[in-house]
């Protein structure tokens, strides 16, 4: 989505009052705020504002686009993208850094996998790529396969809704996320693949919710282990590669299940993942 268009999404969801504007009189065909209003709150004319919701303009300043995102009422990952999407030379290195950061696990998160052990953990790209995995994480959510998506795992896997206890937020959340990756072919294409596969991704994309996923609680179900509530920790390496576990707080029932996500058998050292 470009800038005139995330400009046309959240100026709909932000209404008078909450802009601090009287409800004034008649009906409203704009259910947010108008052109006006918005670059009047904003300090800026009409016409520039006008522009770069049409894309005539593509190099806004960066106390404009914090002026805007100010009224706009965007959070601080809303805000970044904004700036992400008027910055497309930045974009366009994050991209080919995501490119980059497919071609190997790096070795110290591989090395990382086993040592977290019995604890469930994986080594994603930004556009949520499976590159690797201990013997737990596989274990845990049910039918992910290495290599493989997340996402595309989420939206089209059926044991996925068995797995997540609230399968809904976590569409909601990779979705979200989705959007702060910068625009390039791999996510291109994750998009229109799943777009074409499942009605309930296009609606969520549709609505163009941004959010960085960070550390959450999350509930799960286990044949073994039964019901686990996990709290998920990321870590970002330099090019991309995100490290994901989901830890039990300690003396907690799931501490003491996750040593049943182990399958009955597997050898001590972990073979899951793709070796570079």
């Amino acid at each position: 989505m470009s800038l005139g268009e995330f400009l046309r999404n959240r100026r709909g969801r932000v209404s008078p009052a909450e802009a601090g504007l009287p409800a004034g009189t008649g009906r409203r065909q704009t259910p947010g705020l108008r052109r006006e209003e918005l670059a009047a709150l904003a300090g800026v004319s009409v016409d520039y504002y006008t522009r770069l919701e049409r894309g005539r303009d593509t190099n806004p300043s960066r106390s404009v686009l914090d002026a805007l995102a100010s009224v706009l009422r965007l959070d601080d990952d809303e805000r970044a993208h904004l700036h992400r999407l008027a910055s497309p030379a930045a974009g366009a290195k994050e991209s080919l850094n995501a490119k980059e950061s497919l071609q190997e696990v790096r070795p110290a998160l591989r090395q990382l996998l086993e040592t977290v052990r019995p604890t469930p953990a994986y080594v994603l790209t930004q556009t949520s790529d499976l590159l690797a995995a201990n013997e737990e994480g596989r274990s845990l959510l049910r039918g992910l396969t290495v290599p493989g998506n997340l996402v595309t795992y989420v939206f089209t896997h059926p044991a996925a809704r068995e797995v997540f206890v609230s399968w809904r937020r976590m569409a909601e959340d990779c979705v979200a996320h989705l959007r702060t990756v910068a625009d390039g072919p791999e996510r291109t294409a994750l998009v229109a693949h799943l777009q074409g596969r499942s009605d309930e991704f296009a609606d969520l994309w549709a609505t163009y919710d941004v959010r960085v996923k960070s550390g959450s609680r999350r509930a799960f179900r286990h044949v073994r282990a039964g019901s686990l509530e996990l709290t998920s920790e990321i870590l970002t390496a330099v090019d991309g590669q995100r490290f994901v576990m989901f830890r039990a707080d300690p003396d907690s029932p799931g501490h003491s299940a996750l040593g049943l996500l182990t399958p009955p058998g597997s050898a001590a050292e972990s073979t899951a993942g793709r070796h570079a």
